[in-house]
């Protein structure tokens, strides 16, 4: 039996909004730009748009649509503006990433977008819920519109899911014919080597340890999970953090004892509010203090990413 939001009686999937585009580099960073101070909500769809943002009126509702997925911009009525996780990447003085260049960014997109149903349901879908470890489009546009049937959502057409699961594909494996033109730039999620082709149209999901991975990101994308899954449990066990849909364990791909390696970090990267706890057989991570500033896990995998790039 399915677990988790998409199970809720009162979720309905989405499964447009990106008009076929994956998400590239830097449209997060124009999003921003273009609403940091406020603006109208129409400023994505206006025939102004297109010089706003130096792409087509399509692309322009693609930025929009991944803006708000990742979290850096919201709606708020008839306005649009940055979020603190927008300021915090792209404004400021130091900004910890201003041209996505470095790989925290890239995993916390992916958590963003893999993490929530919301707005990517297939993403969301694909990593959470799909059982073979490989798949092709048929088996994953046909489960999805199954499940869409089963619980009745209206408007789903199996045209639109199989142009999202098309989407879905191409943000982790990018086409390299020449044809392609703009669309062969290589996706923001391309570069974490999570889907690989194996032959024809058949893919297969990369489980296993991450080192791209920061700890800090790990450690967001933790206490995200933990705040929906079981917001007054004061312990996690290792098989929930592995294994439950939204987990860590699931939208990063990652093995078992992966995720207890960085479970026995956690009492640093979060100054001692997640301990881990290895007792009678019993392995999971205690929360001693709530984690009253999130973006502060995220500060410090950027802080340690800079470390390392002085130290080189």
């Amino acid at each position: 039996m399915l677990r988790g939001p998409i199970t809720a009686s009162d979720f309905k999937g989405q499964f447009s909004g990106h008009e076929t585009f994956p998400l590239r580099h830097l449209w997060l960073r124009k999003a921003f730009d273009a609403v940091e101070t406020g603006a109208p909500r129409t400023i994505f769809s206006s025939p102004e748009s297109i010089v706003t943002f130096g792409v087509g009126k399509n692309m322009a509702l693609a930025i929009r649509h991944w803006a708000l997925a990742c979290g850096v911009i919201e709606e708020r009525e008839t306005r649009v503006g940055a979020t603190e996780l927008g300021q915090s990447l792209f404004g400021g003085e130091r900004p910890w990433d201003p041209f996505m260049e470095k790989p925290a960014t890239a995993w916390l997109v992916q958590w963003q977008i893999a993490g929530d149903p919301k707005m990517t349901t297939t993403w969301y879908w694909a990593f959470n819920h799909l059982v073979a470890q490989t798949f092709d489009h048929e088996a994953l546009s046909t489960s999805i519109l199954q499940y869409a049937r089963a619980r009745q959502w209206s408007r789903i057409a199996e045209k639109t899911v199989t142009r999202d699961v098309e989407c879905f594909i191409r943000s982790y494996v990018p086409r390299v014919d020449k044809a392609a033109g703009e669309d062969a730039l290589e996706p923001v999620l391309a570069e974490l080597g999570l889907i690989r082709p194996v032959a024809g149209r058949l893919y297969e999901f990369r489980r296993g340890p991450k080192p791209s991975l920061p700890d800090g990101v790990f450690a967001y994308a933790l206490n995200a999970f933990w705040n929906r899954h079981a917001p007054s449990a004061a312990t996690l066990s290792v098989e929930a953090i592995a294994y439950e849909p939204g987990s860590p364990g699931r939208v990063f791909k990652l093995d078992e004892n992966s995720i207890v390696e960085r479970l026995t970090a956690m009492e640093e990267v979060t100054r001692g509010r997640v301990v881990w706890s290895d007792t009678a057989g019993v392995r999971q991570v205690l929360r001693v203090k709530p984690v009253t500033n999130p973006l502060a896990l995220l500060a410090s995998a950027y802080r340690v990413e800079n470390e390392k790039r002085r130290a080189a």
